[in-house]
């Protein structure tokens, strides 16, 4: 029942689209405003329950169980056929910080795969989500293993799901695909990225961060971080009209999350970068806590959500609209 339950929410957005069948895939070709944006829940769910399993023992930088989501998330960019980022030999960014509790070196790595633009090549957008997580808890009966199955395989999962999408219908920037590192110790692995590339090519910077949840807006919603920091979620608002779903502000300013997620290491240098998600953060009791499993999450939110995303981000993706630079004082 649950399955035909997701099925039918799932046709229900893509009627709205006025969607009928499957795109035909293509290698770096735009489609049109129109275009069919279809997203596997079941490849969804797959992606989800493998990175919130038992085994990646809550993702900890520096751990074996965060090793292994790199193994996977690598795994899939390579099914895809994803390029390297810049001169890297493969799709991982290794570096070495020191963790400011122990003082002790950890060495870990951003993953990062690349879909070449085919007429702006040199323009770059980025689609981001942090895959660690809390790791396990040191002491206790129970379960003592921080999943972070919203907090942020689901983010995670839409990267992944974006690859594979635009790598069958196109793009005409190119796109950076990147599963940021140690953000649970302090935005570390995105801050190493921003180090090391030219921000003026950055067009846009597409996070997600927990979209397993419905929004306090309702069912069809999400909201962005940093909303009024640049016209991003106006582009992105604009082209979700007549698709019965709804972009919003972000409604919790008191946690100042613009800046507590990866995206805020690209806007600190003028990147239009924000922060997709739907959980009501306010009211989450799972935020942070062993609770935080996928069976607590829609796969039908997360689902409907990457593929708004991918609607709500074409016309940037493939050279339309580019949003305004973010400008931040000091």
């Amino acid at each position: 029942m649950k399955k035909i339950v997701t099925l039918v929410l799932a046709l229900v957005f893509f009627t709205s689209c006025n969607v009928s069948k499957k795109a035909t895939p293509k290698t770096n070709s735009s489609k049109s405003a129109d275009a069919t944006v279809f997203i596997d829940s079941n490849l969804v769910r797959k992606h989800l329950y493998t990175l919130a399993s038992d085994d990646m023992e809550g993702r900890k930088t520096g751990t074996p169980g965060i090793e292994k989501a790199a193994v996977y998330i690598e795994n899939e960019f390579q099914k895809l056929g994803l390029s390297t980022f810049g001169d890297l030999e493969n799709y991982r960014q290794t570096f070495t910080f020191k963790n400011r509790r122990t003082g002790k070196d950890i060495t870990t790595c951003n993953i990062i795969g690349v879909l070449e633009g085919k007429s702006k090549k040199n323009e770059y957008v980025i689609v981001s989500a942090h895959y660690d997580h809390l790791g396990v808890k040191k002491s206790g009966e129970g379960d003592l293993i921080y999943n972070g199955a919203n907090d942020d395989a689901s983010g995670v999962t839409g990267v992944l799901a974006l690859a594979k999408y635009f790598k069958e219908v196109g793009n005409e920037r190119t796109i950076v695909f990147v599963a940021f590192t140690a953000e649970e110790m302090g935005l570390i692995g995105s801050t190493h990225f921003g180090k090391g590339i030219d921000a003026s090519k950055f067009v846009a910077g597409i996070n997600l961060e927990m979209i397993g949840k419905t929004p306090s807006f309702g069912p069809n919603t999400a909201w962005l971080t940093g909303f009024e920091r640049s016209d991003f979620g106006k582009i992105i608002q604009k082209n979700l009209e007549g698709t019965g779903y709804q972009l919003f502000p972000d409604p919790y300013k008191k946690y100042n999350l613009f800046f507590r997620s990866d995206n805020a290491s690209l806007a600190r240098l003028g990147v239009p970068s924000h922060t997709f998600s739907t959980t009501p953060i306010d009211v989450d009791k799972d935020y942070h806590q062993v609770s935080d499993e996928a069976e607590t999450l829609n796969m039908t939110v997360i689902t409907q959500t990457i593929q708004a995303v991918a609607k709500g981000t074409e016309s940037i993706i493939n050279g339309k609209d580019t949003p305004t630079r973010v400008v931040i004082k000091k």
